[in-house]
């Protein structure tokens, strides 16, 4: 093969990879967003035909999102139906444990930061805390600046602590916990003193080095929140079961 014919191939790999991504991120943030809610059916035709694209990279994108559990399949074969993961306990309470198994190696390796390092990251820890908690008191609050400080507190541990491994995994999985915060927020917007005093453990131990200390505060407040949420869904109901 020339290398003519070589790049061209190369490129039309690179278009095609691109459309997938694009495919498979807007999906993605049609599902996190509530946009696609729990339980919708997802026929291939009528999702190509509303992101303006062909069949080909919304299949692709579809076989990730369900590789991941945004979406599920029942039945098999060419009688398949794929429809949007349903939210329910037992889901959360897996995926919450999930996402405290990554966080919690990331405040593990956290912890064993030289001196310096610990200092800069508790130092920005305390202030998105802080942020936080000032967030949760206000009269109106605002859901959406809550749940950025939440996920700000977390994201920071990860980034601090865990190499590119680590945070491949935190951005796949951690966005599902994103569509039990939108359609449960009362789960956690009239907890936030709470989860900001557990922060505040996590932040402790890793200030003082104790790595150990740091990724079991954070396990239990994934298990607290989990806890928390569960009590919600009990109360109002599953979403996307029949």
């Amino acid at each position: 093969m020339s290398s003519r014919a070589s790049g061209i191939e190369n490129n039309t790999d690179t278009h095609r990879g691109d459309r997938v991504t694009q495919a498979y991120e807007r999906l993605r943030l049609l599902i996190v967003g509530g946009r696609l809610a729990p339980g919708t059916r997802i026929i291939e035709t009528d999702v190509a035909e509303r992101l303006g694209v062909s069949r080909t990279p919304v299949r692709s994108a579809l076989q990730r999102l369900q590789q991941e559990g945004y979406i599920v399949a029942a039945g098999a074969g060419q009688q398949s139906r794929l429809s949007v993961a349903p939210l329910t306990q037992q889901d959360a309470r897996e995926l919450f444990a999930i996402v405290a198994e990554l966080e919690g190696l990331g405040a593990l390796w956290a912890g064993g930061l030289d001196a310096t390092r610990r200092a800069v990251l508790s130092r920005e820890l305390r202030e998105l805390n802080d942020g936080l908690l000032a967030a949760g008191n206000e009269e109106e609050k605002d859901h959406q600046r809550v749940f950025e400080l939440d996920m700000a507190v977390h994201r920071a541990l990860v980034l601090a602590g865990g190499g590119p491994r680590l945070l491949a995994l935190h951005d796949a999985v951690k966005p599902q916990t994103e569509r039990y915060v939108r359609l449960y927020v009362s789960a956690f917007i009239d907890q936030v003193a709470t989860s900001v005093r557990e922060h505040e453990g996590i932040i402790a131990a890793i200030d003082a080095g104790d790595g150990q200390a740091a990724q079991q505060a954070l396990r239990q407040n994934w298990s607290n929140a989990a806890d928390r949420l569960c009590r919600v869904i009990e109360s109002l109901g599953e979403r996307g079961t029949w």
